[in-house]
């Protein structure tokens, strides 16, 4: 039997809403009057879905819903939105609802939208399993000089990294922001073949490059506007290896700065590469300089 956790202070509402659903026949029904109460039954028995109120004494529904969202990223929160909630109810949206009714479309729209969400775990748990299947996986991207590109692609990176457990969630920010240094360094320093100076704003002395009238120019110019980035992701359950190569002219390896020297930190030149060989296992460089390869060895 699928189980669902109905959770609302308000006596009468929480058995509304429980009635509506065992009108599907298949669902279980468990109740909690708080967010607290909530998240102890779901630490005994883990529902399939939950149900909640936003306005509750203790924990209301949007604390319950990031704190679900924390410790159990494959459970669905539905909530119930009273009049008056609706700032509360998209901000518990953007940080992991699945969805939301008003409570006073209950008897319509309840029961179908804990159906649809359902559907979609079940899914979503499949797709897991079958990832947990995968031994070894390459993936190779070519992409265009746009640094828009850029973060979506360290998103699907940091998505395998985790599915193959090769490291915990601090580990998992500390490879993207070692792929993302790479990729930014191929692709304004290789590709655009700008400095660190030319990419600086006047103004402020900050780097802002995606506004830069100069990387626009070179991105509309030959030969820079004809070069790609070369991204290959080869992942399995010991290691992760990328390989970041530009079409730009490269530079000498011997040149780049000591990790390990703190005089390294105060240079901002040159910082991504610290990042990278900081963060990761391995970082190493073709004889030309156009490539860089990235390994990240499984945390135990």
């Amino acid at each position: 039997m699928t189980k669902v956790l109905v959770v609302d202070d308000a006596p009468v509402d929480r058995r509304l809403a429980g009635g509506i659903l065992e009108k599907h026949g298949q669902l279980t029904i468990s109740y909690a009057a708080n967010g607290r109460e909530a998240l102890a039954s779901i630490e005994a028995e883990l529902p399939d879905a939950v149900v909640t109120d936003l306005q509750m004494p203790e924990m209301n529904g949007l604390e319950l819903t990031e704190t679900v969202r924390r410790r159990f990223p494959l459970l669905p929160v539905i909530l119930m939105t009273a009049h008056g909630s609706e700032d509360i109810a998209v901000q518990a949206l953007e940080r992991g609802a699945a969805s939301y009714v008003p409570k006073s479309n209950l008897a319509r729209d309840l029961l179908d939208t804990v159906e649809n969400v359902l559907a979609m775990a079940r899914a979503d748990r499949r797709h897991d399993r079958l990832m947990e299947c995968v031994a070894q996986a390459e993936t190779v991207f070519v992409l265009d000089n746009d640094a828009a590109l850029i973060p979506p692609l360290v998103d699907y990176l940091q998505e395998h990294v985790m599915r193959m457990r090769l490291c915990d969630e601090t580990g998992r920010i500390r490879v993207g922001v070692a792929l993302e240094e790479a990729l930014l360094n191929a692709l304004y320093h290789g590709n655009l073949e700008l400095s660190t100076e030319e990419l600086r704003d006047a103004s402020s002395g900050l780097l802002q490059p995606e506004g830069d009238d100069l990387v626009a120019a070179r991105r509309q110019t030959a030969p820079y506007k004809d070069r790609r980035l070369h991204v290959t992701a080869k992942i399995s359950h010991e290691r992760a290896e990328y390989t970041i190569r530009d079409e730009g002219p490269g530079f000498a390896a011997s040149t780049i700065p000591d990790p390990s020297d703190p005089v390294s930190l105060e240079r901002e030149s040159g910082r991504g590469l610290i990042l990278m060989r900081t963060f990761m296992d391995e970082v190493r460089f073709n004889h030309k300089g156009n490539e860089v390869t990235l390994v990240k060895e499984r945390e135990n």
